[in-house]
């Protein structure tokens, strides 16, 4: 059955047990699987991909249909879903699959798509689709995610982020992110500081030299920096950058010792990682430990306050703090 958004958001109950979550707005998706889901079913999440599921499909099934493998109501993810998917849904649709809740996650599914016309057309499942997002709606994810940060921001900063983040609401709510982190203690954010934000990353890239020294690639990371003079304000955000990556890093880390599936721990990361991010954070994940995580944390919070006491030696200090964390992981404290 084809249902509206706010109409699942209104009535949704555990009992209708098979849902098709499809279309260009994965940032949507992920937020009504958070909100409307998982408030339910927060305790007993499982999350797959079709590519796993169709090469163990008897293994996937017979824990699906184990009663051993309830103990509550239990919340199955399916990820990058396609027509490939049916048989096995259809397959279940059959059984006994009375405790569990089946969501379905795919990109843009044309009007044949087989997946989508079951689910369309068949009364035991949902299919819901999700637009690309406009301006009004980006400007509601905007203000929703300031008033719960608590955050002052000047409605130029809205519409500019909302802008530059080019209609993508996962894109939006990372800019967001980094402007809560970098200007966390500011009374009032106005456009001259984003301004100075984005101007400085274009000219200084503050994301690759910390991202490559988070997998201590001295070569790329020398190369970085004879190619730039950085400002203390391009020092400050590099710090901020160090430590914004570090502390999701040790979530990260955190998450994984729990789960032991480095994938799946990425895929459900709040905020969303962005696939082009993925690869480099898992270089991250396994060049350092979880002690040499929290030992940069420590070490970049003193190097901030260092540069703030001898603003004028900020490019020594930085230099040396990089090329020593580079070249000494061990030793940084």
């Amino acid at each position: 059955m084809i249902e509206k958004l706010k109409s699942l958001s209104k009535n949704f109950k555990t009992s209708q047990k098979f849902y098709l979550l499809y279309g260009s707005n994965t940032g949507q998706i992920e937020e009504t699987i958070d909100n409307v889901f998982k408030p339910k079913l927060s305790k007993n999440v499982f999350t797959y991909d079709e590519s796993e599921i169709i090469l163990n499909t008897n293994e996937f099934e017979e824990n699906i249909l184990n009663r051993s493998f309830f103990d509550n109501e239990k919340l199955i993810i399916i990820n990058r879903a396609s027509d490939k998917i049916l048989e096995i849904i259809k397959n279940l649709i059959e059984k006994d699959v009375s405790e569990i809740v089946i969501v379905i996650k795919a990109n843009v599914l044309e009007k044949k798509s087989k997946l989508r016309v079951f689910f369309e057309k068949n009364e035991k499942t949902i299919c819901v689709a999700f637009y690309e997002d406009n301006h009004q709606s980006l400007m509601t994810v905007a203000h929703n995610f300031i008033s719960k940060n608590e955050m002052k921001i000047s409605q130029q900063v809205i519409n500019h982020v909302i802008e530059i983040s080019r209609k993508n609401r996962i894109s939006l709510i990372n800019e967001l992110e980094k402007i809560k982190i970098f200007y966390d203690k500011k009374p009032l954010i106005n456009l001259s500081d984003i301004l100075k934000l984005t101007t400085a990353n274009e000219n200084y890239n503050v994301t690759e030299l910390t991202d490559q020294c988070l997998i201590k690639n001295k070569k790329k990371i020398i190369s970085i920096m004879n190619e730039n003079i950085p400002s203390t304000e391009d020092n400050i955000l590099i710090l901020k950058s160090f430590l914004f990556k570090l502390k999701r890093l040790k979530k990260l880390k955190q998450e994984i010792q729990k789960q032991k599936n480095h994938d799946q721990v990425i895929s459900s990361f709040k905020p969303p990682i962005f696939w082009k991010d993925k690869d480099i954070i898992k270089q991250q994940l396994r060049t350092l430990s979880l002690d040499e995580i929290n030992s940069y944390i420590k070490k970049v919070n003193k190097i901030e306050l260092m540069i703030k006491k001898n603003s004028t030696l900020s490019n020594v200090i930085i230099s040396n703090f990089i090329l020593e964390t580079t070249d000494y992981p061990n030793n940084l404290i």
